[in-house]
């Protein structure tokens, strides 16, 4: 017998994994609900294997195998918190929270409750970035010297989503910093990061920027580069590159990579490009989910917790300092001011 999963969310990613999962041999059925009648019902009038209830308490009562929560990023740890109390596996898009005293405070207090939960960092199901990720484990690549993760996306989001995102390193460049720290299996300790604003005048009143690149130092001694924009107008453009002492390996380059290549003769990439994100990490996100599914059915560990999530949120943080105060900033400053330390 399938698993009935519960959906908190029917935005444009709630919608999205509402089909997902309505396609998942492993799913009987879907219980969903949204503020928005109109999204409820729409999912509701597409899938016939979804029923809608009044809200998010009424899915978690509705005998729910297992929760997915795609709200609002402001109800991400509240949502969370109540889904393990109720003893439920718990999927939620990211981040945790939007602050990292909030990721923090939420990791403190389910640290004792024995309920997975899995966090939406899709591009660890990429197929080739997690060919990469197995040819660095492997040692293929010798010693890494650099990892190089970019997401530029075609336009910016609307005024109103900017100004409640949180800023371009905790809302985009989150999905690079779990990559690279993902695919190293390395600890960033510390961010050097810039930015700019070339475009809408609305991430400027949103104290944001537009595009932003970054420098990461990992424990290791690997440098990484990420590079995030807001405007990339030939299509959405995401890459990983690895380079390391004995080989490289890139993940991210096909026919539909947004790029003009003016080498005379190469009819690379031949096209159409990416436009978006969903279109680009399609596969990604049923494996993802697929996964959640082995996860609540009790067959697997969570493949991205909570804690990989707060990592990700103190770089984010950092990322953010640092562009504010222009200079580099120490992951470690930031933890001191969350974490006490540890005794000898």
């Amino acid at each position: 017998m399938g698993l009935t999963i519960g959906i908190i969310g029917l935005g444009r990613i709630g919608g999205f994994h509402a089909d997902t999962l309505s396609g998942l041999p492993d799913v009987d059925g879907l219980i969903v609900a949204d503020a928005n009648p109109a999204a409820v019902d729409a999912t509701t009038g597409r899938i016939p294997t979804a029923r809608a209830v009044r809200d998010a308490d009424a899915v978690l009562t509705a005998g729910v195998d297992a929760v997915v929560i795609a709200s609002a990023t402001p109800t991400h740890a509240a949502l969370i918190e109540k889904s393990v109390g109720a003893g439920l596996p718990t999927f939620c898009e990211k981040p945790i929270a939007l602050s990292v005293a909030d990721s923090a405070e939420l990791v403190r207090r389910i640290r004792d409750v024995d309920v997975p939960v899995q966090i939406g960092y899709n591009r660890r199901f990429d197929p080739a970035m997690a060919a990469a990720r197995a040819a660095v484990a492997a040692g293929e690549l010798g010693f890494v010297t650099t990892v190089r993760s970019t997401t530029l996306d075609p336009a910016p989001p609307p005024a109103a989503y900017v100004a409640a995102s949180g800023g371009i390193f905790r809302d985009c460049a989150v999905h690079d910093f779990d990559t690279v720290r993902w695919v190293l299996d390395d600890e960033v300790v510390e961010v050097h990061a810039v930015g700019g604003n070339q475009g809408d005048p609305s991430f400027v009143d949103a104290g944001d920027v537009d595009s932003a690149s970054v420098l990461l130092t990992f424990a290791s001694g690997t440098i990484g580069v990420v590079s995030v924009t807001r405007y990339n107008g030939r299509g959405y453009d995401c890459r990983l590159e690895v380079h390391g002492s004995d080989d490289s390996v890139v993940a991210g380059w096909d026919d539909h990579t947004p790029v003009r290549n003016t080498q005379p003769g190469s009819t690379f990439p031949v096209g159409p490009a990416h436009r978006f994100f969903m279109d680009r990490f399609a596969a990604a996100y049923r494996a993802e989910l697929s996964a959640f599914c082995a996860v609540a059915a009790g067959h697997a560990t969570s493949p991205c917790s909570v804690h990989d999530a707060l990592e990700v949120a103190l770089i984010a943080e950092a990322a953010t300092r640092s562009v504010e105060h222009h200079r580099p900033v120490r992951i470690d400053e930031i933890r001191s001011e969350f974490f006490a330390p540890q005794p000898q």
